[in-house]
C-alpha cells in the first residue's frame, strides 16, 4: 500500500474515533468546537484533493493512485461541502 493510502485511513481512522467522541460531548458549545474541526479538516483534504486531481488532469494524467482524476476532483468537491455544512452548523449552535 502506498503513503497516499495509509494517509486516508489514518484520517478515516480519525474520523471514526471523533465520531464516537461526539456522542460523549455534554457541552453545546464541545459540539460546536468539534464541529469547527472537522469543517476545517475537510475543507483543506478537499481543497488539496481538488487543487491536486485538477493539476494531475492538466499534466495529461487521467490516474492517480489507480483512481481517475474526475473522482478524485468530485471527492474533494464533496469534502469542501461537508465543511461548508459543518461550519453552518457551527455557527448555528453559537
Amino acid at each position: 500500500m502506498n503513503t497516499t493510502g495509509v494517509a486516508i485511513i489514518r484520517l478515516m481512522v480519525a474520523v471514526l474515533d471523533g465520531c464516537c467522541f461526539v456522542s460523549h460531548l455534554r457541552e453545546e458549545g464541545d459540539r460546536g468546537r468539534f464541529l469547527g474541526l472537522v469543517g476545517n479538516v475537510s475543507a483543506i483534504v478537499g481543497v488539496l484533493l481538488a487543487f491536486g486531481a485538477g493539476i494531475a488532469r492538466i499534466m495529461g494524467m487521467y490516474l492517480v493512485a489507480g483512481y481517475t482524476t474526475m473522482t478524485l476532483f468530485q471527492v474533494g468537491t464533496g469534502l469542501m461541502v461537508l465543511a461548508c455544512l459543518c461550519k453552518l452548523e457551527a455557527i448555528q449552535s453559537h
